[in-house]
């Protein structure tokens, strides 16, 4: 059997907004922006650049529940993880264009990792899994 998470929903306050953070300064690729009418929304979905895994979906909140999880989609805790193959490439590249780093760099047992929050303020981890961490061989 093999199964994938295809997408995680990421509840987002405007589309277009979150699109140009994820593909103008995270450098994500825009995979799919279709309309549907017969829901009056829009299916986005971004993924990492050459990712073959997991994209996420930005899902314009559109109840008044939904508002209360943008930007905390995780109770303040790191919510999602981006694993890159130069951390230090990427780490500056974000630093460049604005995006705010919560906890600096810092080298751990499984990697280099720095925490950083998206346009909202849920927080991610930016890291460079070491070479010998099982994840950083996962075949995708």
């Amino acid at each position: 059997m093999k199964q994938n998470i295809v997408n995680i929903a990421l509840v987002v306050k405007d589309y277009d907004e979150a699109i140009d953070f994820y593909v103008n300064k995270l450098k994500f690729e825009l995979i799919e922006d279709t309309y549907q009418a017969e829901q009056d929304k829009r299916w986005v979905v971004v993924t990492p650049p050459n990712s073959t895994g997991t994209a996420l979906l930005l899902a314009k909140a559109s109840k008044p529940e939904q508002h209360a999880f943008i930007g905390n989609q995780a109770g303040g805790r790191v919510f999602l993880f981006l694993n890159t193959d130069d951390f230090w490439r990427d780490y500056e590249h974000m630093k460049s264009v604005g995006v705010s780093f919560i906890r600096e760099p810092q080298q751990q047992p499984y990697g280099t990792v720095a925490v950083f929050e998206d346009l909202y303020g849920n927080r991610w981890d930016l890291l460079q899994l070491n070479a010998d961490h099982p994840m950083a061989n996962r075949e995708r």
